[in-house]
């Protein structure tokens, strides 16, 4: 099962303190991290950050070099927010995210979108 991630779940176990991908394991298993190259830009450029987001940045980062990088050929022109849903939707995969109009999009194309609960557990929503 692939599962798409955007860059604020990349930067999720400094922010919440949690491990990612173990999170994930015990959610839904054996699972493909993904990430679009456009993640990956937001998370570099985020990485010039001073401060506890800058380190959440390079830590995401440090994550994305374990995930599979979407070709560009599987990417459409757009916002990455964009390209998330439109990846998402043409290969049916859960998305992780904490980005609520994201959430909500996802959502409403019959996507499971996988949110970080009480700051302390992930959990997938399905509409």
């Amino acid at each position: 099962m692939r599962i798409l991630l955007d860059a604020n779940a990349l930067m999720m176990p400094v922010q919440f303190k949690v491990d990612l991908f173990c999170g994930l394991q015990e959610l839904v298993g054996g699972f493909e991290p993904v990430v679009l190259p456009g993640v990956v830009q937001e998370l570099t450029g985020l990485c010039r950050a001073k401060g506890r987001d800058g380190a959440a940045a390079r830590y995401g980062l440090s994550l994305a070099e374990r995930c599979t990088v979407a070709g560009a050929n599987e990417v459409e022109p757009g916002t990455v927010d964009a390209q998330l849903i439109d990846y998402a939707v043409r290969h049916n995969c859960l998305v992780v995210t904490n980005d609520r109009l994201v959430k909500d999009r996802l959502l409403e194309h019959g996507i499971g979108v996988i949110v970080m609960r009480k700051q302390k557990k992930l959990d997938i929503v399905r509409k």
